[in-house]
C-alpha cells in the first residue's frame, strides 16, 4: 500500500471529482445508481468522521444528451448546452437520492471561471460554500454549462475540481479516474508502465508522462479528460497548498478503498492551504485602500483573529468588495493585507459599530466581519505582509471591541 500525502483520516475538507464515465452508463446513458449509493455511504462516513466533502461532477451532459435524442456524435455546443440543462435536473436529483439515505443535505452550485478567478465572485462563492459546509450539506458542483461558451469555459473538471479546492482552501483533492494514479507510459497501451506513488513536483519528466494523447479518457467516449489534464489540476491544487491523489474509481466504495490504503498517485503540496492563501493576498495582490483600526483590534488580529467593524477607525480609498486593502494600526504601521468583506462607502457607514447593528445601518444583514482571519495576510517585521500561522478552517474569530 503507498502512503498517502494526507490520509483521508486527517485531511478537514476535501474535494471528491467525479467523472462522467464513472457516474454514467457509456452504453444507456443511465446514472449508476448502485455506484453512486455505494460512494454515497463513503461520503456519509467521512462526514461522520467530522470531514467537510464537496463533489465537483461530470455527467450532466451525458445524461441529458440521451434524453433529448442527440445520439452518441460530437455535439454542437449549444446541444450541449441543451443537453446539461435537462441532464443537470436528473444529475442533481440522483445525488440528493444518494445522500438521503444518510439525512444529509445536497446542495447544487453551477460555476464558471470567474467565480474562481475574479475576487468579488470568488468570495461569493467561498462565503456560500463554506457556509453550506458549517450547516452539514455536501456542495455538488458541477461547471455552468447551460450559459458558458467555448472561450469561457474550463473544458474539464479535473481543472475545475482544483479551482474550487483552491478556493475554498481544501486540505485533498481526490480524482475519481478509471486509473489507479499516473504511470510512466499509458498503461492500456504498455504492459511494461511503471506506477508512481508519488509525486513531491511535476517536473518536465513527470510532465511528459501524461503524452501527447489523453491517455486515460474514460470508457464509453463520455470524458473531456486525461492525465495532462489531471496534471494541470495537481499545479492548481498543490500551489496552492492542497494535497491530491488520483486514483481509481470504477469499483464500488472507491473512496473507502482509497482510506484504507488503495494503490493511487500522491502529489504533495509544499506549504498548508490557509499559509499558500495568505502568501497570494499579500504577494500577489496590489492593495487599493486602506483600513486603520484602533490598538485593541491590532492586539486582536495579532492574535489571529478577524477585524470587526467596532475595531476599525477610518477608511482610505475607493474599494469593491473583495478587494484587497492594507490594514494600518493607530500609529500607520502596516499590519498586513486583507480582502474587504465590504465596498468602503458601506465600510464608512458600521465604522465603530457593533455587529449587530450592521442590519439595520446598512438595509441588509451583510458579513458580521470587515475582513475575515483567513483573508487576512499579517505583516512580519521587516519582512512585508505575510502570515505563516493558519487556523483552522470554519472557526471564525473576530476582533474588535463589541
Amino acid at each position: 500500500m503507498d502512503t498517502p500525502a494526507i490520509p483521508l483520516s486527517e485531511a478537514r475538507r476535501l474535494v471528491v471529482k467525479i467523472g462522467s464515465a464513472l457516474l454514467v452508463d457509456g452504453a444507456t446513458g443511465a446514472i449508476r445508481q448502485d455506484w453512486l449509493d455505494a460512494l454515497a455511504d463513503d461520503i456519509a462516513a467521512l462526514k461522520a468522521g467530522g470531514r467537510e466533502v464537496l463533489v465537483v461532477s461530470s455527467g450532466s451532459i451525458a445524461v441529458g444528451r440521451r434524453h433529448l435524442g442527440l445520439g452518441n456524435g460530437s455535439l454542437k455546443l449549444e446541444e450541449k448546452q441543451a443537453a446539461a440543462a435537462t441532464g443537470q435536473i436528473r444529475l442533481a436529483h440522483a445525488y440528493q437520492t444518494a445522500l438521503a439515505r444518510h439525512d444529509i443535505t445536497v446542495a447544487q452550485i453551477l460555476v464558471s471561471p470567474a467565480d474562481t478567478e475574479e475576487r468579488r465572485r470568488h468570495l461569493n462563492a467561498r462565503n456560500t460554500i463554506l457556509q453550506l459546509c458549517r450547516l452539514g450539506a455536501v456542495p455538488v458542483i458541477n461547471e455552468n454549462d447551460t450559459v458558458a461558451t467555448a472561450e469561457i469555459r474550463y473544458g474539464d473538471n479535473d481543472r475545475l475540481a482544483a479551482r474550487v479546492a483552491t478556493m475554498v482552501s481544501a486540505d485533498l483533492l481526490i480524482l475519481l479516474s478509471d486509473v489507479d494514479g499516473l504511470y510512466s507510459a499509458d498503461p492500456h497501451r504498455d504492459p511494461n508502465a511503471r506506477h508512481i506513488a508519488e509525486v513531491a513536483e511535476i517536473t518536465p519528466e513527470i510532465a511528459a508522462m501524461a503524452g501527447d494523447v489523453m491517455v486515460t479518457r474514460e470508457r464509453g467516449g463520455l470524458s473531456t479528460g486525461g492525465m495532462r489534464t489531471k496534471l494541470d489540476a495537481a499545479r492548481i491544487a498543490v500551489g496552492g497548498g492542497c494535497a491530491m491523489a488520483i486514483a481509481a474509481g470504477r469499483e464500488m466504495h472507491a473512496l473507502g478503498q482509497l482510506s484504507t490504503g488503495a494503490r493511487a498517485t500522491w502529489f504533495r503540496p509544499a506549504t498548508e492551504p490557509l499559509a499558500a492563501r495568505k502568501r497570494w493576498i499579500s504577494g500577489t495582490l496590489k492593495p487599493v485602500g486602506a483600513i486603520r483600526v484602533d490598538a485593541g483590534a491590532a492586539a486582536a488580529l495579532a492574535r489571529g483573529k478577524s477585524l470587526l467593524p467596532a475595531g476599525a477607525t477610518g477608511i482610505e480609498g475607493t474599494f469593491e468588495r473583495g478587494d484587497p486593502v492594507r490594514v494600518l494600526g493607530p500609529d500607520d504601521h502596516v499590519l498586513g493585507t486583507g480582502l474587504s468583506a465590504y465596498a468602503a462607502e458601506d465600510a464608512i457607514r458600521i465604522l465603530g459599530r457593533k455587529t449587530r447593528e450592521i442590519a439595520d445601518i446598512l438595509g441588509y444583514d451583510g458579513r458580521s466581519e470587515l475582513i475575515h482571519a483567513d483573508d487576512m495576510a499579517l505583516a512580519r517585521p521587516g519582512r512585508g505582509a505575510s502570515d505563516e500561522r493558519t487556523p483552522p478552517v470554519a472557526r471564525p474569530a473576530d476582533a474588535g471591541l463589541e
